[in-house]
């Protein structure tokens, strides 16, 4: 298979093409590094295995440039990473998350490619949801414009399924972390304890709970799914068994950093930031009746995640 993987040099894609390779595939990576590093993937550069695209998905010529080079299936994965940014520049993911999703579909027509996977999110889902949160749940109504363009982006997949003939595999993420985060929660403690060692400030009251997924079972439950599932439209939530609150995981990352010192400081508030969902979890019976299950439940992989963050930042 040659795939084309949006956002390849960032920190899921880079995971997703490490598997990629590993199994014979080709790939063709497009990004434009915004928040992407190129030695993330630079050995399968190197070795010819993936090749670059540097281009941005919010240009139509950029991504027919990319969809051209013989593509079987497309992984969908750029978006703006920063859900906070919406909050300041409001069209940030109308641009890079809905118009980029379309240039992708529309790319893909052109081209005749018929088969992509897509990273939503959780988000979706809005914060009435119940809890643990299936797949059947709706109306969703997402509370942050990222959200938003998530939602929307699904809906663009599911019309093009409907009439251009394509199959795609939507994944609902919960927070994937792990190795290579260039962003979130961890990575940002870590900066916080770094400049400051004697004090973490936390945003919110700390009560925040979420799940959590290790990026590593995450690329191996889009594959595995991707084997399993074969509808026209496949909609599959990617967690873990559990949650952690944001209390749980500066506990955590003071312990792994040897901060043991900090004092831990909560703005307060129930949100870290406007659009933030106080408590997230995803149903994942469905995942695991298709035969896979995670390696790391919340705790493990925030531990796990805390760790490589130091290491690669030089700081264990």
């Amino acid at each position: 298979m040659r795939a084309l993987v949006t956002g390849g040099a960032g920190f899921i894609g880079s995971h997703l093409i490490d598997r990629l390779v590993a199994r014979g595939d080709e790939v063709v990576v497009i990004d434009n590094l915004s928040s992407g590093h190129a030695s993330f993937i630079q050995g399968h550069l190197d070795s010819g295995k993936a090749v670059m695209v540097e281009g941005d998905i919010c240009t139509p010529t950029d991504v027919s440039k990319a969809m051209a080079m013989d593509i079987d299936c497309v992984f969908h994965l750029a978006a703006n990473p920063d859900i906070r940014l919406g909050t300041r520049i409001t069209d940030t993911d109308l641009k890079q998350g809905t118009v980029a999703t379309y240039n992708i579909l529309e790319a893909m027509r052109v081209n005749g490619v018929k088969n992509i996977a897509f990273a939503s999110s959780s988000v979706v889902y809005g914060e009435d949801a119940p809890l643990p949160t299936p797949e059947s749940h709706g109306p969703c109504m997402p509370i942050s414009l990222y959200g938003a363009s998530k939602q929307a982006g699904e809906g663009l997949i599911s019309s093009w399924v409907g009439t251009f003939g394509l199959q795609a595999w939507i994944f609902r993420f919960a927070n994937i972390i792990g190795a290579r985060g260039t962003h979130g929660v961890i990575f940002d403690f870590i900066h916080k304890l770094k400049k400051d060692p004697s004090r973490l400030e936390v945003l919110g009251n700390g009560l925040q709970e979420k799940s959590y997924m290790e990026v590593g079972d995450c690329v191996d439950g889009i594959l595995h799914v991707m084997e399993q599932a074969n509808e026209p439209l496949n909609l599959y939530n990617l967690g873990s068994h559990d949650t952690a609150s944001v209390r749980r995981i500066a506990e955590i990352v003071v312990d792994v950093t040897g901060c043991h010192d900090a004092v831990i400081e909560y703005t307060g508030g129930d949100r870290g930031w406007a659009g933030d969902i106080p408590r997230a979890r995803l149903g994942i019976e469905k995942m695991l009746k298709s035969g896979f299950d995670v390696t790391m439940n919340s705790d493990e992989a925030i531990r796990h995640t805390a760790a490589c963050l130091l290491s690669e930042i030089g700081l264990e």
